[in-house]
């Protein structure tokens, strides 16, 4: 036994060089972000960011499209085929009964001169679907924004509650390591030291319960940036605004009459409206005669084809090269037609009322986003109140249980008290800790919000 304790010691010894070098090189893997690097990485690389754009690619592409059909569209018709038996040669203009190779070109040009002005309108209704789309990736960035400062926050609050934790575990652990002293010399009873032990447990469980917080509040925001859930990131703390120069006094109706020229959400709707008015113009179009000018050219060939003279009592074929054939054969020919609709099943007045109904749920839409925007814009205001006065109740809280616990403490090391008032008493000045950085981080939030509704930027400079 003797022999084995240097051998053991050093074992301990190298375990913990080992884990020290461990802990060095996870801590050198960790890369740590600021919230304005998270914002980047997020906007970059979200999905729905990216959806959102494509969408207003693929709408670009629309408007486009609407543009050119206002031109002539041109197309063009090469043909070739191979027939053998009996069959009627239109280009030789004779019944034959042998295998013959013909083939035929031809282009031809139509232009619709009016149609009701559908084409115009659907330009014009597909310029407001853009902007509706354009101004959608505006809104599910600014969505994105919101979140990911949520996000954020929430593990600088997560993670001070995990510090505060840690400290307590600390605090515990310095006294039960006096309870056990003072119970071997007789000063404090077995009592006095399975309350040491009880408010320890509680401490290293409130310590997991942050530590678990605080993961989950990273995770959410790695998934928010679409980065790998197994990289290691820490969190730069921002500097915070000083509480006291935060600003709550603001007027629901405001901060409601300035978002609402702004707020991605209203516009879209209001996009959405006139896309819906314009929508009813292209229906009503469809009841107007349309009429369309055109124009073609073409040619043929036919391997029967000839020229057939008479010579004494027999008629006489010579073969006619291709080249002839398709300058003798060649034809144009110009046209106008003009539709009018008569009856169609009654298909053009049901896409008309379906128009005007689409149109009143877009009215209908634009108002419940206003509404909406109305209502969180006043629960804002609310919540910055609401969280005002939590801040500076959790703050007198706080100190107070920091106080009183002092106090019993020193009551306790006296044997004034027993152990479990003072176990009683850290625990509230715990708890009292954890809803005061809880409550001066939601404030902080708070803030933020009414700073997103007015279109300010989203920052932590004092």
């Amino acid at each position: 036994m003797i022999q084995r304790k240097p051998a053991m010691k050093y074992f301990k010894y190298g375990s913990s060089v080992l884990i020290a070098c461990a802990i060095s090189v996870s801590a050198s893997a960790q890369k740590t972000i600021t919230i304005r690097e998270a914002l980047d990485q997020a906007l970059r690389n979200n999905l729905q960011v990216k959806q959102a754009v494509f969408q207003s690619s693929l709408s670009e592409e629309d408007v486009l499209q609407a543009k050119m059909d206002l031109y002539p569209s041109v197309s063009g018709t090469v043909q070739g085929s191979k027939n053998w038996g009996l069959s009627f040669d239109q280009t030789a203009g004779t019944l034959i009964n042998t295998s013959v190779t013909q083939a035929g070109a031809s282009v031809t040009g139509n232009m619709l001169l009016f149609g009701g002005f559908q084409k115009v309108n659907q330009i014009k209704a597909n310029k407001y679907q853009l902007l509706s789309n354009q101004t959608n990736v505006d809104k599910v960035k600014n969505d994105l924004v919101l979140q990911v400062v949520t996000k954020y926050l929430e593990a600088l609050s997560n993670k001070d509650m995990a510090t505060a934790a840690k400290q307590q575990v600390a605090l515990s652990t310095e006294q039960l390591e006096a309870q056990k002293y003072n119970y071997e010399v007789g000063n404090k009873t077995l009592a006095d030291l399975s309350q040491a032990k009880s408010q320890l447990a509680t401490d290293e469980l409130n310590l997991v319960t942050a530590q678990n917080a605080y993961d989950l509040s990273i995770l959410d925001l790695k998934q928010l940036m679409e980065m790998n859930p197994v990289n290691d990131i820490a969190l730069e703390k921002p500097p915070l605004p000083d509480v006291a120069k935060l600003v709550s006094s603001y007027v629901a109706e405001d901060i409601y009459q300035e978002a609402v020229q702004q707020y991605p959400d209203i516009k879209v709707a209001e996009y959405n409206t006139l896309v819906a008015l314009k929508n009813i113009d292209i229906a009503k179009g469809g009841f107007y005669p349309q009429l369309s000018i055109g124009a073609g050219y073409g040619t043929n060939y036919s391997s029967q084809a000839g020229d057939r003279h008479i010579v004494g009592d027999q008629i006489i074929v010579t073969p006619v090269s291709l080249g002839r054939q398709l300058d003798r054969n060649k034809n144009t020919n110009v046209f106008a037609q003009l539709s009018i609709p008569i009856f169609d099943n009654y298909r053009r007045n049901i896409t008309l009322r379906k128009a005007k109904i689409s149109y009143e749920s877009a009215v209908n839409d634009e108002r419940l986003a206003k509404n909406n925007l109305n209502k969180v814009v006043n629960q804002a205001v609310l919540d910055l109140r609401t969280a005002e006065k939590k801040y500076y109740s959790t703050q007198e809280n706080f100190k107070s249980a920091s106080d009183a616990f002092e106090v019993l403490k020193q009551r306790y090391d006296v044997g004034l008290a027993n152990a479990v008032e003072l176990s009683t008493q850290q625990t509230a000045k715990n708890k009292a800790e954890f809803d005061f950085i809880q409550a001066r981080y939601d404030f902080i939030f708070r803030s933020k919000v009414i700073d997103f509704y007015l279109g300010r930027p989203i920052t932590f400079n004092n």
